[in-house]
């Protein structure tokens, strides 16, 4: 237990959790909430208990939780210990190799995260009611209190949404500035309706990347829920670790995984599987928010023109129109997703150190890197395809 705040009510308990397990699915999703599904226990149970989210694979969790001697959960962050920045999508390998040569230890620091996920969402987790800002607060301090106590470079919180941004720059944390592009649905009622809003040039080039792809024949299925099979789960881990294979990354979602996603919240996922003569051929995997589809992971054994572009944006857009969603988020990366029609949208990670020096360092370095991003949004965004009376 951390050291409590004297003037905090004594019912109230700032713990630390070595497994999610220790805490109670209807709680930790009480303070989640449903919107994003990289928080929810299921998804973040299903990391720990196949294996890919845990010690071995650089990422202990370390989960903060506040809670009250009914054993009520109060709030909580997804919080991870960790010696190495491998699988977090926002580099900082620069500010570890500075530190380290300066004389400091920059391992092990703490991550709050959804793990191997670039996805915005809650980060600082509270039950809703009229004290859930006294628990965001307590969850912050909470977060330094655990950097301070085991002496810890830093913790750094990655993809929090704005408000929860706001939050942590308010409490003395660093903000960062990155981008992402996301598609909007601005109420179509098909693909053609998108395609309407798109200039003339952008709109022929989308129709025959979709036609190509159709010419040489291959069929997409979408399936959700129970339509997900054992095998097609079979297919889709060869199809993952193949392309981490390739982009000499580390394929940290092991295959037991996929079945507990499928166990444990079937009806919030959607794997778009691409099959050509009868035999699979790639896929991408998306889950289902409230607002949102998130596109996640992606993989093929086929080199075919066109099919990364069919099978992870254009069919999560047909997907989230069939649904209803505001939006498809489609990972990191990738300035082609802008003439498919998703644009630049700012994301934010938020770091607290304790080294007053490097702090200072890093705050220096933020601002004129913010100064830039700002430039890159606003120039990425005049590259939008639509037309100018939508844009």
């Amino acid at each position: 237990m951390l050291d409590q705040d004297p003037g905090e009510p004594k019912t109230v308990s700032v713990n630390i959790v070595e497994r999610i397990s220790q805490l109670s699915a209807d709680d930790w999703d009480a303070c989640a909430g449903d919107e994003n599904p990289f928080v929810s226990y299921a998804f973040l149970s299903a990391l720990e208990d196949s294996g890919s989210a845990t010690a071995e694979t650089g990422w202990k969790p370390h989960h903060l939780a506040i809670g009250v001697e009914d054993g009520r959960l109060l709030g909580a962050v997804p919080m991870y210990l960790k010696n190495n920045s491998q699988g977090e999508y926002v580099f900082d390998w620069g500010w570890a190799d500075a530190y380290e040569r300066a004389g400091g230890r920059y391992y092990p620091k703490l991550q709050v995260a959804a793990p191997f996920s670039p996805v915005t969402g809650p980060r600082l987790l509270a039950r809703p009611g009229d004290d859930a800002e006294s628990v965001r607060a307590t969850l912050i301090a909470g977060m330094i209190e655990t950097v301070k106590q085991y002496k810890l470079s830093s913790v750094n919180v990655t993809f929090p949404h704005e408000a929860d941004a706001g939050r942590l720059e308010a409490a003395g944390f660093l903000i960062r500035h990155g981008h992402q592009f996301h598609w909007r649905n601005e109420g179509y009622e098909s693909f053609d309706d998108f395609l309407a809003n798109l200039s003339s040039r952008k709109r022929k080039n989308i129709r025959k990347e979709r036609k190509a792809i159709a010419d040489f024949g291959v069929r997409f299925d979408t399936l959700v829920g129970d339509d997900i099979k054992p095998h097609h789960w079979d297919e889709f881990h060869e199809f993952y670790v193949s392309t981490y294979d390739r982009k000499w990354g580390y394929p940290y979602l092991t295959r037991e995984f996929f079945d507990l996603l499928n166990d444990r919240m079937a009806d919030r996922v959607a794997l778009i599987r691409a099959e050509e003569d009868g035999v699979a051929i790639g896929g991408a995997l998306n889950l289902i928010g409230s607002e949102a589809l998130f596109g996640r992971n992606w993989g093929c054994n086929s080199r075919l023109k066109f099919l990364h572009f069919e099978a992870c944006y254009y069919r999560a857009i047909d997907l989230a129109i069939e649904r209803k969603l505001d939006r498809v988020e489609a990972g990191t990366q990738g300035p082609h997703k802008i003439q498919r029609g998703y644009l630049p949208v700012q994301t934010y990670s938020a770091h607290w150190i304790r080294d007053e020096g490097f702090r200072a360092a890093v705050a220096d370095f933020l601002e004129r890197e913010k100064q830039a991003e700002a430039g890159e949004i606003e120039y990425l965004g005049e590259l939008s395809p639509f037309r100018r009376s939508e844009a």
